[in-house]
C-alpha cells in the first residue's frame, strides 16, 4: 500500500503558512516568503541589473518614465516601497519587468510600442500591479511547493515502477517546462493588467489607451 503521510505533512505545512489577499481583486494567495525577503532579493537583482546593462542617459527618454511611474506608484498605497523606475539601451527590446520591492526596469525598445504617455502608463501600471500583487513571491512560493510535492511523491511512490514514477510525476506538470507554472503566469498577467487599468485610472490617465 502507497504511503502519502509525506504529502499530508505537506499540505499542512501549506496550512499553517497562511494566505494572503491580492490588492483589488482579493484573491486569496499562498506566500511562503516574507515580504522583507522578496523586497531584499529584488533590489539585490536590480543592482545586477544595473551593473550589467547599458543605462540610457538621455534625460528626454528617462524623464517621462519616471514622471509617469512616479504619479503611478503615488496610488498604489505601498509608500513603503522604494520605487524606481530606470531605462535599459535595449532598441530591440519592447518590454518592461519589476522586481519585488518597486524595482521597475523599461528597455528603450517599448518606446515606439507605448507611443505616448499614455501607452506608457499602461505598461508602467501593469508592473507596478505585479509588485502590489506580490507575483514574484507567489512564484516563488508555487516553485517551492512543487518541489516539496515532487519530493513528497518521489518518497510515496519510493517502492513503485519506475514507470509509475514517470507517470505520477508527469501527471503533476512536475519536471516538465510546461504543466502548473504556464496558466499560473498568464493568471497573473491577467491580474496585473486589471489593476493596472485601476492604477492608471487613479493617477488621472485615461485606461483606453491600453
Amino acid at each position: 500500500m502507497i504511503e502519502l503521510r509525506p504529502l499530508a505533512a505537506l499540505a499542512a505545512l501549506v496550512v499553517v503558512a497562511g494566505c494572503a489577499t491580492v490588492p483589488y481583486t482579493n484573491r486569496t494567495q499562498l506566500l511562503l516568503t516574507s515580504e522583507a525577503q522578496e523586497t531584499a532579493l529584488g533590489a539585490q537583482m536590480y543592482q545586477h541589473v544595473l551593473a550589467e546593462e547599458p543605462l540610457v542617459r538621455d534625460a528626454k527618454l528617462i524623464a517621462p518614465v519616471r514622471e509617469v511611474g512616479e504619479r503611478i506608484a503615488a496610488v498604489a498605497g505601498r509608500p513603503d516601497y522604494r520605487w524606481e523606475f530606470n531605462v535599459i539601451d535595449a532598441p530591440d527590446v519592447a518590454n518592461a519587468s519589476v522586481l519585488p520591492g518597486g524595482k521597475v526596469i523599461v528597455y528603450s525598445g517599448l518606446f515606439p510600442v507605448a507611443r505616448d504617455t499614455g501607452g506608457l502608463a499602461a505598461v508602467l501600471a501593469h508592473e507596478v500591479g505585479h509588485a502590489i500583487a506580490r507575483h514574484g513571491g507567489e512564484r516563488m512560493s508555487q516553485t517551492a511547493v512543487m518541489q516539496m510535492v515532487g519530493t513528497g511523491l518521489a518518497i510515496a511512490f519510493e517502492g513503485a515502477s519506475p514507470a509509475t514514477q514517470q507517470g505520477v510525476l508527469a501527471a503533476y506538470g512536475l519536471g516538465a517546462q510546461y504543466g502548473v507554472m504556464l496558466p499560473f503566469s498568464r493568471s497573473q498577467e491577467s491580474e496585473a493588467d486589471r489593476i493596472g487599468l485601476i492604477l492608471m485610472a487613479k493617477a488621472g490617465y485615461d485606461p483606453q489607451a491600453a
